[in-house]
């Protein structure tokens, strides 16, 4: 049985990291599409906001390559210098992304400190607006398509490229309605003042993206829902055990990593307490993708709780 679910396993891990890389690759693709309709936007119309949200897809693309790569690396197995793996090559590609939105929001400020230095009407402003209007749509399916399967395969890559392609969504909308603002009340103003939202958005959201992946970085644990959700598989598949403490958990990439300390008798044989701490192992795998568990075993005098305690063995 274990040999069979242990393929199963392996085969679904290889359909995911297969649904995850094609996702990564065509990610590229769909961001160099919307990249040229919204220059074709700014091109058209003249749009100091246009540009700012064509400039914002630029970082889009480069954002969508460093995702793939790191994809690419994060699936790698586990090696003598990287015996625990490269999940984390995922966070990289997140921070990098979060800088190229810092720096295009700085491009952005800079074209609009340029526009209001010398005004120009918009030219062909509906024409533009279409075109954008049309990468808007495109770039929101795909966004929502990246979050959930990345939030499914716990893909940080994916999900930050997915949340920054929503906030150019959110953007692409707001330039859109004030512009259509300023087409039809002839107030120039707008354009500019609309591209420093722009930039103060992505700002914001740039950080966001860093200060998420610095996290991951640094092996944040489990939110306190999934580790409430460890505590109680560890518990119901621990008779035989006399306590549980000491339990650790922290995130890299997709991947989840447990250890604890488990107290038995101090007259129990190795097999037998072997025998627990499988049963443990697995029934934490068969609730938790990706998941790597190590278990300290410890003799009774170990032990955190008195003696003869009947509740919940954790300590």
């Amino acid at each position: 049985m274990n040999a069979a679910m242990t393929l199963t396993t392996a085969q679904a891990k290889a359909a995911t990291r297969q649904k995850v890389a094609r996702l990564a690759f065509w990610s590229i693709v769909v961001a160099g599409v919307v990249l040229a309709l919204k220059l074709a936007a700014w091109y058209i119309t003249g749009s100091v906001a246009l540009y700012s949200d064509a400039l914002e897809s630029i970082v889009n693309v480069i954002a969508s390559a460093a995702a793939f790569w790191a994809v690419q690396v994060s699936y790698k197995p586990a090696d003598q210098d990287h015996p625990f793996g490269h999940h984390k090559a995922e966070y990289f590609s997140a921070v990098l992304e979060g800088v190229l939105i810092v720096v295009a929001a700085l491009l952005i400020l800079n074209e609009v400190w340029q526009s209001w230095q010398h005004p120009a009407p918009l030219e062909q402003p509906w024409e533009g607006l279409a075109v954008n209007g049309a990468a808007t749509v495109v770039n929101a399916i795909w966004a929502f398509t990246l979050i959930r399967a990345g939030r499914n395969a716990r893909s940080p890559a994916l999900v930050a490229d997915g949340q920054h392609i929503m906030t150019d969504v959110v953007t692409s909308v707001g330039v859109f309605g004030g512009l259509v603002g300023a087409v039809l009340t002839g107030w120039q103003i707008l354009d500019p003042a609309l591209a420093v939202i722009v930039a103060l958005n992505i700002l914001w959201q740039g950080w966001h993206v860093i200060g998420s992946s610095m996290n991951g970085l640094m092996d944040r644990a489990v939110d306190t829902q999934e580790h409430m959700q460890i505590r109680d598989i560890i518990s119901a598949n621990s008779k035989g055990a006399l306590e549980v403490h000491d339990l650790k958990t922290r995130i890299a990439g997709r991947a989840t990593f447990i250890e604890f300390h488990l107290v038995v008798d101090a007259d129990m044989t190795v097999g037998a307490s072997h025998v627990i701490c499988d049963r443990i192992e697995d029934a934490l795998k068969a609730e938790i993708p990706s998941v790597r568990v190590t278990i300290h075993v410890e003799p009774d005098d170990e032990a955190k709780l008195p003696k003869g305690t009947t509740a919940v063995p954790f300590a």
